[in-house]
């Protein structure tokens, strides 16, 4: 599902110092399995060279003597055509007044002129050189006509200033080349919420009743649902991970901020994928100050938290929103049998089961190994895979459950 992979991306690169950045994007780009063919300028020529790009591309490079070489005039419509994007990083303040006023003096510029795919631009120049009214017009006219600006990011300088002006990171890039590239997926115009990782009820100020959910098969489902264009919501408890490019995060703790988070992301929802551990108890007092160690240990009276997929459930019945509901069930005995009660029990569309008795899948792993029960078809056991791949299952069979609707 990687929207990346097998597609066509012209890189450009500009005389900037920020060219070394473009060596380790064109690398990620090409082991994200994207074939990069890399147009350099002659400024960009006095940073970097093509062998370089060849290097880590394994693609040959090109430069302006390519213009007037044996394929001649038509180099730059060789390029252009079939490109699935062009993304100039970095670009610099004399490329951008180039394309803003459609000049075409060298290969990349006529390539610009050429390609009818998206274009992405990630300038990099001195702070003053990029807050120049004419820079800032240019860009302007860029965004007008349908271009993607990326950054520039603020930091320290070439010219030793501090400022805004640095090409912004590759990893970041990739990210957005990513999104981007997925806009036209199957789930395009579709919302997707996705919840993930562990609530957390406070005992004290210190102290909370938790779970060892790691969040990260949650925010799989929501990259394996960018890449297929959705837009999607991810609602997280406490995490460290990396928001998936794209996906707007909203931000949770205990069960009541989570299901107010779902409930208000519901209406015009497609899909909700419940994947956050949300923790069955709480304490029915919260101590405001810490408490301390003494010779009585305190004794917790608990109740339970919201049902959230029962609140789901309802407003589904209500309001038909969301289209399709999928729940998830950590369970350390009778898997089917449990996942099957909460499936029928929760009104839900698909159940995602996986035994956290495991030693090699489940919490805190990477990879995960999960039965799928649905309401019409017969249990679907995949075996032990990344989670990301488990994902993509996921969202597959949750895209053919929408379009059988």
């Amino acid at each position: 599902m990687n929207p990346i992979h097998d597609k066509r991306i012209v890189l450009g690169v500009t005389g900037s110092i920020a060219a070394y950045k473009a060596a380790e994007l064109a690398s990620r780009l090409t082991q994200a399995g994207a074939w990069v063919d890399v147009v350099l300028t002659p400024a960009a020529l006095q940073f970097i060279t093509p062998l370089t790009f060849q290097s880590v591309s394994g693609r040959r490079s090109y430069v302006d003597a390519d213009l007037w070489g044996t394929e001649g005039h038509i180099q730059h419509i060789g390029l252009a055509r079939g490109a699935d994007l062009l993304l100039i990083a970095p670009v610099s303040a004399n490329t951008i007044a180039r394309l803003a006023h459609g000049l075409a003096d060298n290969l990349l510029t006529l390539t610009a002129l050429a390609v009818s795919c998206p274009i992405m631009l990630a300038p990099a120049m001195d702070g003053g050189m990029f807050e120049h009214p004419a820079t800032q017009q240019n860009l302007n006219t860029l965004r007008q006509r349908g271009a993607l600006i990326v950054g520039p990011a603020e930091g320290h300088l070439a010219s030793g200033l501090t400022g805004k002006g640095r090409m912004v990171e590759p990893v970041e890039l990739l990210g957005l080349v990513r999104y981007q590239l997925s806009r036209i997926g199957p789930l395009s115009g579709e919302k997707v919420v996705v919840t993930a990782g562990g609530t957390q009820e406070p005992i004290d100020p210190v102290r909370v009743i938790a779970n060892r959910s790691s969040g990260k098969q949650g925010f799989a489902l929501a990259q394996a649902a960018l890449d297929l264009g959705a837009e999607v919501i991810l609602i997280s408890a406490p995490t460290a991970l990396e928001t998936p490019t794209g996906a707007r995060r909203v931000d949770v703790r205990t069960a009541d901020e989570m299901l107010a988070a779902v409930m208000d992301s519901l209406p015009g929802s497609s899909v909700l994928l419940m994947a956050a551990a949300v923790a069955d108890f709480r304490s029915t007092n919260v101590i405001n100050q810490k408490i301390k160690k003494g010779k009585d240990v305190p004794v917790l009276d608990l109740e339970h938290t919201p049902d959230i997929l029962k609140k789901v459930a309802e407003f589904k019945a209500a309001q038909g929103w969301p289209r399709v509901t999928v729940g998830f069930a950590a369970e350390s005995q009778s898997l089917l049998e449990n996942a099957r009660q909460k499936l029928e029990s929760k009104r839900l569309d698909l159940i995602a089961a996986n035994d956290i008795s495991a030693s090699d899948a489940g919490f805190a792993s990477d990879l995960n190994r999960i039965t799928l029960l649905g309401t019409k078809n017969q249990p679907e056991s995949l075996p032990l895979m990344p989670k990301i791949e488990a994902a993509e299952i996921i969202m597959d069979r949750v895209t053919k459950l929408l379009k059988d609707l």
